[in-house]
């Protein structure tokens, strides 16, 4: 039996289904930027073709660039149809985080986090909005940094409560969990923290 190809050994396996919080217009936004790829790949076979046409494509670069650029598309075509049919995506709407209860920490909330490194012993804060899938920015007037719910240390605060360490284990390695507070984001906040809603990026292969 040969060998695999190069390119198939390291490649990391596809992420299994997940229940997804994204905001309203999300599932718009994918179903938009699918279409706009339809339109650029039909754009693209219209340059193939008429690349096609002009001569021997051993040097024809017009006709391989267009090759090239169909396999790119179709690629991230693919890439996207399978992340919508692989998951199940709940839209919200961050207004509902205005006035949630803060018992515990859930989607929405604003929180102090403590983070103790059980190696090192060393401690950190950060305050973090725990947002929708794919929110990363920060606000440079309160601090605050989006952290996406789907990411691993925002799994293992979900649910937690204010002034109980917790020890878990994260990609960085063991460390101890304290939420020091709990509260509601302010509207200006929102602003500040949610841009407009873009469709994922995949990486290359």
């Amino acid at each position: 039996m040969p060998p695999p190809r190069r390119k198939h050994i390291f490649r990391i396996p596809a992420p299994a289904p997940a229940t997804i919080y994204v905001r309203r217009g999300f599932n718009r936004v994918l179903a938009e930027e699918f279409a706009a790829l339809r339109v650029k790949r039909a754009e693209l076979v219209v340059d193939k073709v008429e690349a096609h046409s002009q001569g021997d494509l051993r040097e024809n670069f017009g006709f391989k660039a267009a090759k090239d650029a169909i396999r790119a598309v179709d690629r991230k075509m693919d890439e996207l149809d399978r992340f919508y049919l692989r998951n199940t995506f709940i839209e919200v709407d961050p207004v509902a985080w205005l006035t949630k209860p803060t018992d515990t920490l859930q989607l929405g909330h604003v929180a102090e986090i403590e983070k103790e490194d059980v190696g090192t012993k060393r401690k950190h804060r950060f305050t973090f909005l725990v947002a929708t899938y794919g929110e990363t920015a920060t606000d440079s007037e309160s601090g605050i940094e989006c952290l996406p719910h789907n990411s691993p240390l925002a799994a293992a605060l979900l649910g937690l409560t204010v002034n109980k360490p917790t020890p878990v284990t994260l990609p960085a390695g063991a460390a101890i969990l304290t939420v020091r507070s709990i509260r509601n984001p302010t509207q200006p906040e929102l602003d500040r923290l949610l841009a407009p809603i873009k469709p994922p990026e995949f990486a290359e292969d």
